[in-house]
């Protein structure tokens, strides 16, 4: 990779998602058997964790120290203000601990370790500087440091996704997807299952990998996925990486479409019915997050379609890395009028076309999108 344009970035964003993701794990097993103590609710009553602002902190202090914090603007989903306050002070103790041990493991990742632990005002600060607004101009890392909370907290799917954009354009996609694994055919158990039989038999090191990272470079052709890093090993670039490509299937009757499980923010009615207009006859595959792009990215579904309800905006943390990946892995994204995502317009998908449709190729997608305008002119929505 050296020599190549963005070659560094993108080698230190795989990186740091590697260590987020590790930090994700470890702190996962806890919430899930141990409650909600690690758990907050933000104002419009969306789950914020522990895991949440200790990979902000993290990521924000690694590209910091990596590019310089006068180089380095993000834009990314949490602020300190929950954590800020007085009822938060174990919480805010728990995120400091956390960060500062998953910031020790940094060398494992081929990463430098800060020369003594951080005190709380700088982890404060380190998940603070992620402010940016963005905009057309520039350089800026798009962040969620913990896509589908809600699927984290119930110790099922999410996603730790890391983008670059510059000039209005992503360049770079990073997507963690801890519960994701490698291997198709075991999607269909619940991960806690092979957590305890894992426990009962230890598994050879290529017969199950839980997780995945998932990356792509705009303009490669290329999208890319890797093995997490096993508890004694140490990240050696490229890390067993496999090449991914969509799939090839363009009849919507073979296709298999990806659905968010939570449906607070999403016009289902309407997608079960465009579903149903286009001859979707395959069951749907149900998963939180971002991690419906790297499902489509790497040829377990063809389609996914996101219709906001009215009022909601979509944000670019939730769409950049998974965008970049699909389209470098063959796939297609545009909103419901066929036009490409906009990213630079700060933190928001402004001028949005009604939704989000993601193909895994243009046939597939040309379809969708004609069924999109038949169904919204019934419809009349």
């Amino acid at each position: 990779m050296e020599g190549e344009k963005y070659a560094k970035e993108l080698d230190v964003a795989v990186r740091v998602v590697h260590m987020a993701c590790s930090l994700c794990q470890r702190l996962q097993q806890g919430i899930v058997s141990a409650g909600s103590d690690l758990v907050k609710s933000k104002e419009d009553d969306s789950p914020v964790t522990v895991a949440d602002w200790s990979v902000q902190a993290t990521v924000s202090w690694i590209l910091s120290e990596f590019f310089g914090s006068q180089n380095v603007s993000i834009i990314a989903e949490e602020d300190v203000q929950t954590l800020s306050k007085a009822d938060s002070a174990s919480l805010l103790e728990a995120v400091v601990n956390t960060v500062n041990e998953c910031l020790a493991g940094a060398p494992k990742y081929g990463l430098k370790s800060p020369p003594k632990a951080l005190n709380t005002s700088q982890v404060l600060e380190a998940i603070s500087r992620c402010n940016s607004v963005g905009g057309p101009k520039g350089r800026h890392w798009v962040l969620d440091p913990v896509d589908g909370t809600l699927g984290f907290v119930r110790g099922d799917q999410y996603a730790v996704a890391l983008a670059l954009v510059e000039d209005g354009k992503v360049v770079i996609g990073v997507l963690g997807c801890p519960n994701y694994p490698m291997k198709k055919e075991l999607l269909s158990y619940h991960y806690q299952y092979h957590e305890t039989m894992s426990r009962l038999s230890p598994p050879s090191d290529d017969m199950w990998e839980r997780g995945c990272v998932m990356y792509a470079k705009r303009g490669s052709g290329e999208a890319w996925m890797q093995p997490p890093i096993p508890g004694d090993k140490k990240f050696v670039w490229p890390n067993s990486a496999r090449l991914v490509r969509v799939s090839s299937i363009d009849d919507p009757k073979l296709a298999t479409c990806c659905e968010p499980v939570e449906k607070a923010n999403s016009d289902h009615s309407f997608t079960a019915g465009l579903a149903h207009s286009v001859g979707l006859r395959n069951q749907p595959l149900r998963v939180y997050s971002m991690v419906k792009y790297a499902a489509i990215a790497r040829g377990d579904a063809e389609l996914f379609m996101k219709f906001a309800r009215t009022g909601y905006k979509e944000k670019i943390w939730d769409h950049a890395a998974g965008v970049v990946i699909v389209e470098e892995a063959g796939g297609v994204v545009t909103d419901a009028g066929g036009r490409p995502l906009d990213f630079s317009k700060g933190p928001y998908l402004e001028g949005l076309d009604r939704g989000i449709v993601v193909c895994s190729g243009a046939t597939l997608h040309e379809k969708i999108i004609d069924a999109v305008y038949a169904s919204w002119d019934s419809s009349n929505l």
